[in-house]
């Protein structure tokens, strides 16, 4: 194209990739950019959040709904810091989210411009490069295609990552040269992995089906890859083994947690039945040890394995996975590490299953193993989840929410009590997904990632599960929804406290001589989350009871699909513990 800026270019690139959205805030260092977006509005929708960390957490969101890149457009100096935490955060998690900060005009690096953030004492580039996947700074028009193509290959490899470009406003507006061709597709500038090596695939299966009683552990890695036919693939070869599989609990529902052979999440947050795996002679005196662990797509950090629980360890084999060759063995010793594709691997492990008929026996040992510790109950307070008290348990929470999800609903749970609260008591069925951000933890990521994910995702219902102190430090991109009439729907866990916090205390650090010390410390002022809501613009619920909270639930999922923003503030008993510290079934006996 003939006299095409910049920032009207890299906006082609967004095309080539399918964005139809930004998320961001402006300022003047965008003002190139700005005029680029004004002109690509039909196409493309430039939502202004109402803080810049927000608007990272809604594009990594969008990512997670679409699987397209995320992209934030922020200004320069604190534009650029304000979104540094949500980026970082889609860093940890493997979110593909591209943040572009504009910066002051090139010509006058170092000379105290307002907001400098590049060659002042503000270095965002280094910032960012020490953050995410790739930074840097586009000086020149002729670097154009060359720094953008890296970004974005960067951003969509495998394990997916953050990128960050900072964009000096007058090189946006300058012309890119006509020999810095415009590429006609993505794979003109990047390709995804997507191979394993088929000799170690076949050694990890004859690790698999030698071992009397294996187990896989199924990570956030393959997200992606199980919402295909990798899906069902990793079904048919459990089937024909007769292996259960866990998942951690950042990779929560990536595989169904109804199925018959789900031991459902294992680590923080745990269900009771992987431990009896772990110790198989609570159910069955006279079953083997457990005696061999695959690992898909899992970091195996602290939250994944219930901080390295050594129970989590065969009386044999691991073998794991990963795209990334950086976590393997970083946790635990394994027989056998894997570099490669997750979907690529369970392609193999299909082909080369043929090779490996199964133990009738064996196979019919390891089901009826599953079929008696389904016979249990998967939950540390099963009382809990059916009780009807006021206020409410907050497993009762989720049972209301679990009974009420449409089909294909997305849940995103923020930081604090309400992961462990999710993470136990909620049951999925199929088709449900549930995100979390559980490497960085940052209070707020539920509040700005479901508003992002329903604007990537309008026709299916996204549902935040955030506590009270993370709404109200970012529950003002509700009034981002209600003007982009975009139906998210948040339920806050609301008991005036940061509660985590505060029973993480007395759980580790008891005063003998105050035993109710920490529980006034950090309150929150009893703030009226249903009056502040609705002054954003939300329909919202104030309720106390599980009956309550059901029917409001239904009301709210009404009301979203009408483009309106919806907040249920459900009143719980502060008492209660999440089952962080509990440490399963072996234990107690």
């Amino acid at each position: 194209m003939v006299d095409e800026n910049v920032a009207t270019r890299i906006l082609r690139y967004l095309d080539l990739e399918e964005v139809d959205t930004v998320f961001g805030i402006p300022g003047g260092a965008l003002g190139n950019v700005l005029v680029s977006l004004k002109d690509a509005r039909q196409r493309m929708t430039y939502v202004v959040c109402r803080q810049e960390t927000g608007a990272a957490y809604a594009a990594d969101g969008y990512h997670r709904a679409t699987g397209k890149l995320g992209v934030v457009m922020v200004t320069s100096g604190p534009g650029a810091t304000n979104a540094l935490t949500g980026t970082m955060n889609a860093q940890a998690d493997g979110s593909a989210v591209l943040t572009l900060s504009g910066e002051v005009p090139e010509v006058n690096f170092g000379m105290g411009y307002l907001q400098e953030g590049i060659d002042g004492r503000l270095d965002v580039d280094a910032v960012y490069r020490a953050a995410t996947g790739y930074s840097s700074v586009l000086t020149s028009p002729a670097q154009t295609g060359t720094i953008v193509g890296q970004a974005l290959r960067d951003a969509l490899t495998i394990p997916r990552q953050a990128v960050h470009l900072s964009l000096p406003n007058d090189v946006a507006g300058q012309t890119v040269p006509a020999n810095v061709v415009f590429p006609p597709s993505t794979s003109s500038y990047r390709a995804t992995p997507g191979g394993v090596s088929l000799v170690e695939a076949r050694r990890a299966l004859e690790l698999l089906v030698a071992a009397k009683r294996p187990l896989v552990l199924v990570g956030n890695g393959c997200r992606f890859p199980l919402r295909g036919p990798h899906r069902a693939k990793l079904a048919a070869l459990a089937d024909r083994y007769g292996i259960p599989l866990a998942t951690t609990p950042d990779g929560k529902a990536v595989f169904p947690e109804e199925h018959p052979l789900s031991l459902r999440v294992y680590g923080t947050g745990s269900c009771e039945w992987p431990y009896y795996w772990f110790t198989p002679t609570l159910v069955d005196p006279s079953s083997p040890p457990y005696d061999m662990l695959l690992v898909l797509g899992s970091r195996l950090g602290g939250f994944a394995t219930n901080k390295w629980d050594p129970r989590l360890v065969p009386k044999g084999p691991v073998v794991q996975v990963d795209a990334d060759a950086s976590v393997i063995a970083r946790a635990f010793p394994v027989e056998l590490g894997i570099v490669g594709e997750v979907g690529a691997f369970l392609d193999a492990l299909d082909v080369l299953s043929k090779e490996f008929p199964p133990d009738p026996a064996a196979v019919a040992a390891r089901k009826k193993l599953v079929a008696a510790i389904h016979d249990r109950s998967p939950f540390a307070d099963p009382k809990a989840r059916d009780s009807e008290e006021v206020p409410m348990h907050p497993a009762a929470l989720m049972k209301c929410i679990d009974g009420s999800l449409p089909d294909g609903a997305m849940v995103f749970t923020d930081a604090g009590n309400c992961v462990g609260w999710v993470e136990h008591y909620l049951v999925p069925r199929e088709g449900i997904e549930v995100h979390s951000a559980l490497d960085m933890g940052p209070m707020g990521f539920g509040v700005g990632a479901t508003m992002g994910a329903k604007r990537g995702a309008p026709d299916r219902t996204c549902v935040g599960v955030v506590g009270d102190g993370a709404f109200m430090m970012h529950g003002n991109e509700v009034s981002t929804a209600h003007a982009h009439g975009i139906g998210a729907i948040w339920v806050v866990l609301y008991d005036d406290d940061l509660h985590m916090v505060t029973q993480g205390q007395e759980q580790f650090f008891p005063d003998p001589k105050d035993p109710t010390a920490w529980e006034h410390l950090y309150r929150l002022g009893s703030p009226d989350i249903p009056a502040f809501a609705r002054a954003l613009g939300a329909e919202a619920y104030d309720v106390k009871s599980p009956r309550e909270a059901s029917d409001a639930l239904r009301k709210a999922y009404e009301g979203a699909a009408k483009g309106r923003p919806q907040v249920v503030v459900a009143r719980i008993d502060p008492r209660p513990v999440p089952p962080y510290y509990q440490k399963g079934p072996g234990s107690r006996q």
